[in-house]
């Protein structure tokens, strides 16, 4: 079943370890079947290194196990709230890489202080609230993506791929798998930027709502003119 899905949702699992953002069996990347409604997760607790295409779990947007035979991640339920509150996605990756996961524990936004921020993520990197003690005591992974989806209210997550959960850690997604992987690093990466500039200089700013617009709308958009195009 979804053979093909699985092997993507492995595929992104591995960039994750390749990449330096999990730690033993940490993290998580799932991949979403829209015309099935179908989700491939990575199971709970399988190492890395001995994980293939075939121990992908498989669910229903309920979370119901209709493929696999072993346990699904224990994050399922905050992935599959954001498949249902963001259409336009269709991988996820969360994952407790360092720096990223420094601000989050922070409580503070990622602001968009360059150009490399600027050409990923259009505005800061935001936060979510922490969770009131009732949300923790309760269906504490599903109010996760609950307070993910509050958070973006007002963005636009194909714009914004990105958040910090206040106090936990980063989640990603993007158009498949592999690229909720790469926005993933993106992120690390900014956040590693992003803490040495506020270190360095504490009164930055950041870029200007022109330079802004300048680098993250020459990659995305009508209008992108970066790479080679069709």
């Amino acid at each position: 079943m979804l053979d093909d899905l699985k092997e993507k949702v492995l595929d992104a699992n591995l960039e994750l370890v390749h990449r330096g953002l999990v730690l033993y069996t940490f993290g998580n990347a799932s991949g979403i079947d829209r015309k099935r409604g179908l989700v491939a997760i990575k199971p709970s607790g399988v190492p890395y290194e001995t994980m293939t295409a075939q121990d992908m779990v498989v669910t229903d947007l309920n979370g119901k196990i209709v493929g696999g035979t072993l346990k699904a991640s224990s994050d399922l339920a905050t992935h599959l709230e954001l498949y249902r509150a963001f259409p336009g996605i269709g991988g996820v990756v969360h994952t407790h890489s360092e720096y990223a996961t420094a601000w989050a524990q922070a409580g503070r936004e990622i602001p968009p202080y360059g150009t490399t921020h600027a050409d990923y993520f259009y505005g800061p990197v935001p936060v979510t609230e922490e969770l009131s003690a009732e949300e923790i005591g309760g269906d504490y992974v599903l109010n996760t993506g609950k307070a993910i989806v509050r958070r973006f209210r007002e963005l636009d997550p194909e714009a914004v791929p990105g958040v910090l959960v206040a106090g936990h850690a980063p989640f990603a997604w993007g158009k498949d798998p592999m690229q909720a992987a790469y926005h993933a690093v993106v992120l690390e990466a900014v956040a590693r930027m992003a803490y040495y500039t506020a270190t360095l200089n504490p009164e930055c700013s950041g870029v200007s709502q022109a330079l802004l617009d300048r680098h993250y709308f020459r990659k995305h958009g009508a209008k992108a003119t970066y790479g080679q195009g069709g």
